[in-house]
């Protein structure tokens, strides 16, 4: 890039400069001493006398000025302008208005000092600093080096990064005068963590200052919470910080009650969305201070500063709300295994049920698995109870009202002993295709993506290669007839609602979210996800409509029921205490086999074994690009992939509705867009990520319109995207 289309300011020596000339720039740093300047502004204004270079970052989230800019340190600004604080900049003039002597141009934007330096590598004249937001250093070196590092594997810039890691300044809350540390806690007993084999060992581990890693398959029921409260408080007696992140405000409530508890009032912060600025920003800098060790929060404090950091504990780490919304899509779970790593602190993945990463994990040697053994999980899961479709072909009661008569029949005696729970699927889920006979999902032969029916009767297309499929039959019966399961969960709720008048129901959903009720007879709707804990536990549970989450078309749709099942069903009292669950699903299919057994390990590893074969993720590494045809075909053309990618597609994307709630992967509304899917084996997803980011840099570069908002211009890339369906 030429300096005139620089930011009014001297390139820096960080970060990558223009992407086509990296192999360029390195070779010649490499064989000439690049000519130092001394630093100066072109108004010729005093400077500061030691180090009166500031390298910033700008915050311009376009990844052709993904790297830092020399500043000159005024004189006045060089007590307050220290690495890791706020500042703002001029930027957007050419060097050459600069050395001209003309007036600066450019907007002030604000940034962040990374590094202070006595010499420059740029031979011109730097624009000065123009104002330092705030002497509270925010940004350590750790948090730079981990933003960096996601960014890279996710093929985003720094800046976005730090956009999701570094919360919003609140003058008012950095007003606060900071207090001392707690001393650590003395260690925990073990409690609960009794039931698993080597839970005691692991909490042992963590006093001591190890750094066990873990995978954790939860025994149903409440006690969750408290047992990561004991492991936080384990890591904290050694001395260490912890680090809690759950997929929603309402489990950080209750870990944050138990933490509560266990440690006393004010040791630990709690970083939530919904706490507001003021509040979120307080919390955050008195982790940042040191002032509290253990921290639990939402997607955004997987990047929390914690001091000495011990263990990283993940909740759950198959919702969807542990991936983030916004460029470039970090996972929790992934920044969390890039911390362990880098760190060398403790890992605990934990949840009631398995997700096919956690498997990796353990069958990598990664971590090792934290399970009870059979007689525990048997005294601890409810009964599990299956409902066909050849039972409701035969129930008189379900053809009238779209409920099996053993359904019926738990409601009923579910509420003569307490509340009885209704999970039914929430609008908007699409189901795939399936074989009529056998119920196996119809798939392409080319790629093994989900084929769907287009309109006007043309033949099946896959919704991964977009290749047609003409003469579709079922690998598994030989079937040549498909069917596509069309649910209606609310007209079934309101069924069961006027079946029982007499019986209170309570809804929780999107309109409004329950987070407890009370422990007498009732009947609680939910949508998945959105289950309210009942005191004492439910007395029965109906999963109802389970074809609409497991025929959707989407390569974790069986594995995403079972934990939405599971997670219904942890909520409901054991069997010994009479806990029933009903689910209405093929009782064959593999997920709800696996409900009934309660073995969502076993799912996992199974479904693992699976995509090893076919080479999906997490066995490979994938990306999904998106955008108009015309941009794909030119993004894909400029690309230099590794050699063993291989690209699924184009198909078209479905246009979504407008509004928040829009998934990243979907068309922004009234834009044809296109998406493949670059699919590369293991060992090749940091190759795959940095040529993705070097093609749209140097489109960016050469002027496409691309802004963190993702306009029509814009091509979109995601990496191990969650929905590939």
């Amino acid at each position: 890039m030429s300096r005139e289309n620089g930011a009014g300011v001297g390139e820096g020596g960080g970060g990558a400069p223009e992407p086509e000339q990296l192999a360029l720039i390195r070779e010649s740093v490499r064989k000439a001493k690049v000519p130092r300047a001394k630093p100066r502004t072109w108004r010729g204004a005093a400077l500061a006398k030691e180090l009166p270079v500031a390298r910033v970052l700008v915050d311009k989230g376009v990844l052709h000025l993904d790297r830092y800019f020399d500043y000159a340190v005024p004189e006045e600004l060089d007590e307050a302008a220290q690495p890791g604080v706020r500042v703002r900049v001029r930027f957007g003039a050419g060097s050459r208005n600069v050395r001209e002597g003309r007036r600066e141009g450019g907007g002030l934007i604000d940034g962040f000092i990374v590094e202070r330096r006595a010499e420059t590598e740029y031979t011109g004249p730097l624009a000065a600093l123009a104002q330092v937001v705030s002497p509270e250093p925010v940004l350590g070196a750790e948090l730079l080096d981990l933003a960096r590092a996601v960014a890279d594997r996710y093929a985003g810039s720094l800046a976005d990064v730090l956009q999701l890691a570094v919360p919003p300044r609140h003058a008012r809350a950095e007003s606060r005068a900071a207090v001392p540390p707690p001393a650590p806690p003395a260690p925990p007993g073990a409690g609960s963590w009794r039931r698993y084999a080597h839970g005691e060992e692991f909490l042992s581990a963590l006093a001591s200052g190890a750094s066990p890693r873990a995978v954790w398959t939860a025994l149903p029921g409440p006690q969750w919470a408290e047992e990561i409260a004991r492991a936080v408080r384990a890591t904290l007696a050694s001395g260490r910080g912890a680090l809690v992140v759950v997929p929603t405000g309402r489990p950080a409530a209750r870990v944050d009650a138990a933490l509560t508890e266990l440690l006393g009032e004010g040791q630990h912060a709690l970083l939530t969305a919904d706490a507001g600025q003021e509040r979120r920003y307080r919390e955050w800098l008195s982790v940042r201070r040191g002032e509290v060790r253990a921290v639990v929060g939402t997607r955004a404090a997987m990047f929390a500063p914690v001091r000495d950091l011990g263990l990283v504990v993940v909740w759950d780490d198959g919702d969807a709300n542990h991936s983030d919304d916004r460029a470039p899509f970090p996972h929790v779970r992934e920044v969390l295994e890039l911390r362990a790593t880098r760190d060398r602190c403790g890992f605990l993945l934990g949840g009631w049920s398995c997700t096919v990463e956690a498997a990796q994990l353990v069958e990598s040697g990664w971590a090792a698995p934290l399970v009870a053994d059979r007689e525990q999980v048997r005294g601890a899961a409810p009964l599990v109870r299956t409902v066909g479709d050849g039972d409701l072909a035969r129930d008189e009661a379900a053809r009238a009202a779209r409920l099996p008569t053993l359904a019926w029949r738990a409601v009923r005696e579910g509420l003569r002993h307490g509340p009885v729970l209704v999970q039914v699927p929430r609008r908007g889920y699409v189901p795939r295709l399936a074989c009529e006979r056998c119920r196996e999902p119809a798939r392409c032969r080319g790629c093994a993506g989900p084929l769907e029916a287009q309109d006007s009767g043309a033949a099946l297309r896959c919704g991964w290669c977009g290749v047609e499929e003409g003469a579709w039959h079922c690998g598994e019966c030989g079937g040549f007839r498909l069917r596509a399961q069309v649910v209606g969960a609310r007209r079934t709720a309101e069924e069961l609602g006027r079946a029982f008048p007499a019986v209170p129901v309570r809804t929780s959903g999107r309109e409004q979210v329950l987070d407890t009720v009370p422990g007498t007879p009732a009947l609680v709707v939910s949508t998945p996800g959105a289950e309210p804990v009942a005191d004492g536990g439910y007395a029965a549970a109906l999963l109802l409509d389970g074809w609409a989450m497991l025929g959707r078309p989407d390569l974790r749709a069986g594995e995403d029921a079972l934990r939405r099942w599971i997670g219904a069903a942890a909520l409901v009292r054991s069997q010994n205490a009479g806990g029933t669950v009903v689910v209405v699903a093929e009782a064959t299919l593999r997920p709800v086999q696996a409900l009934v057994r309660w073995d969502p390990v076993g799912h996992a590893v199974r479904e693992l074994g699976e995509r090893a074969e076919l080479g999906f993720p997490p066995v490979s590494r994938m990306a999904a690009v998106s955008g108009r045809p015309e941009a794909l075909a030119e993004f894909l053309a400029a690309a230099e992939l590794p050699p063993d990618a291989v690209v699924l597609g184009p198909v078209p994307v479905r246009e979504a509705a407008p509004g928040p709630s829009r998934r990243p992967g979907a068309a922004p509304p009234g834009e044809q867009w296109e998406r493949v899917l670059i699919r590369v084996p293991p060992g090749s997803g940091a190759a795959l990520a940095a040529a993705l980011k070097v093609a749209q840099a140097a489109r960016m570069a050469r002027g496409a319109k691309g802004t963190r908002e993702g306009p029509a211009e814009a091509v979109r890339i995601r990496v191990d995207p969650l929905d590939i369906g």
